[in-house]
């Protein structure tokens, strides 16, 4: 089996070739900029703004984990314009996997919009596929939202809620669906518990013994509101295992 990683120097990328290092399947990993240790794996440039490279990345692949991803510059053609050209080159993949998020079709946020728009695309394309949507990686809630305080105070929208997961369990997931039927749209994979961003800032406090406060704020507009009211949840998917607190409490080790 010849798998392809995109984006594979990302969060989920790196995560993702760290596990199938002792794995049977013959990796390829592509991405603007090459990973660190990967002696013994084939890397290949491309970049999905330009499309250079991508017919090189793609040559004799069987099934590709799509990890590739731009939330902050040049979203829109990474993830609906360079996305579509993407497709257009990679009609005989046999299995193309699509980690999304939960929550992208009820949240008015511009990212999370262009990877809907994305979802979409791949459902009215002809490839054989699985979109999976995964919740909010844990490390990307710390350090968004309570990486560093301000005059000794984590100034958080209080009342948002998130249902974060660990990246190596969603990654192993991934993984699990390489030689699986493409399902088209699979079930969500998401964390073990739903508590507000306060309480998240109160373990990071009470865990690392720091002299921090956390001052909750309320924000208006749709977006908070979507949060607020957990749209970036799935209660009913509770797949993962190690919770934001057990998250923090590795980091120590």
């Amino acid at each position: 089996m010849n798998l392809l990683v995109t984006g594979s120097s990302g969060q989920l990328g790196s995560t993702l070739l760290k596990q199938l290092n002792s794995s049977d399947y013959q990796v390829k990993l592509t991405s603007r900029k090459k990973p660190e240790g990967i002696e013994h794996v084939e890397w290949v440039y491309s970049d999905l703004l330009t499309g250079e490279g991508i017919e090189e990345a793609i040559k004799d692949v069987d099934v590709i984990i799509h990890a590739a991803t731009s939330p902050i510059k040049n979203s829109k053609i990474v993830e609906v314009s360079g996305f579509k050209e993407f497709l257009g080159k990679i009609q005989h993949i046999k299995h193309f996997i699509y980690p999304s998020i939960v929550g992208i079709d009820e949240i008015p946020f511009k990212y999370y919009q262009q990877k809907y728009e994305a979802e979409n695309l791949l459902k009215n394309s002809s490839i054989p596929h699985t979109i999976v949507r995964a919740t909010q990686f844990h490390h990307f809630v710390e350090n968004i939202f309570i990486s560093k305080p301000l005059f000794k105070r984590y100034i958080v929208p209080g009342n948002v809620k998130f249902q974060s997961v660990d990246v190596s369990e969603f990654a192993n997931h991934l993984i699990g669906l390489v030689e699986k039927e493409p399902q088209g749209r699979a079930d969500d994979f998401a964390g073990p518990d739903i508590i507000t961003l306060r309480e998240m800032a109160e373990l990071k406090i009470n865990i690392n013994n720091e002299p921090n406060k956390v001052l909750s704020i309320s924000l208006p507009g749709k977006l908070y509101k979507s949060f607020s009211d957990g749209k970036n949840t799935n209660p009913i998917r509770k797949m993962g295992n190690i919770t934001f607190e057990e998250y923090l409490l590795n980091k120590m080790v």
